[in-house]
């Protein structure tokens, strides 16, 4: 967001072009935001957060990064550790990071804080059998689940 709280790069009072190119979008009218995106990147490994990635998401100026794997209270340190470095370069870009699962009303993309997840099964050999077995276990309970959000 700008420091007027409308996303970074739209036009003001007005939207750009509608979603779904910037979804993994490079160039300069699709990729809005990349700079400070990789700032972040780089400081992010400076300051030992295991950050293994970034890509731009399906609504303009909506990026996502990946943390992990890591194990039990060290996740968590790492994610508030990310977004308080996110927070400083989003300070020295003129802009505000906002968290909000729906900053932009109507036709917009939210930001589902979506977690990727898996055990040390799921990660050995043959651990798509683990993966599978997963998915049938969250999928019987999957309109409970999302009742809940």
């Amino acid at each position: 967001m700008d420091r007027d709280g409308w996303p970074f790069g739209w036009p003001k009072g007005g939207y750009p072009q509608p979603q779904g190119p910037f979804y993994y979008g490079i160039g300069a009218c699709l990729a809005l935001g990349r700079d400070l995106v990789e700032s972040h990147y780089k400081v992010c490994l400076y300051a030992g957060v295991n950050i293994r990635g970034t890509n731009a998401e399906v609504m303009p100026v909506q990026w996502e990064y990946q943390v992990g794997p890591s194990e039990g209270i060290n996740a968590a340190n790492q994610l508030w550790m990310s977004r308080y470095l996110l927070q400083r370069i989003a300070e020295e870009f003129g802009t505000q990071v906002s968290f909000h699962p729906k900053p932009i009303a109507g036709d917009w993309n939210g930001a589902g804080c979506h977690t990727n997840f898996s055990t040390l099964v799921m990660r050995e050999p043959n651990g798509i059998n683990a993966i599978h077995t997963a998915i049938e276990r969250l999928k019987a309970r999957h309109h409970t689940h999302i009742s809940l959000w």
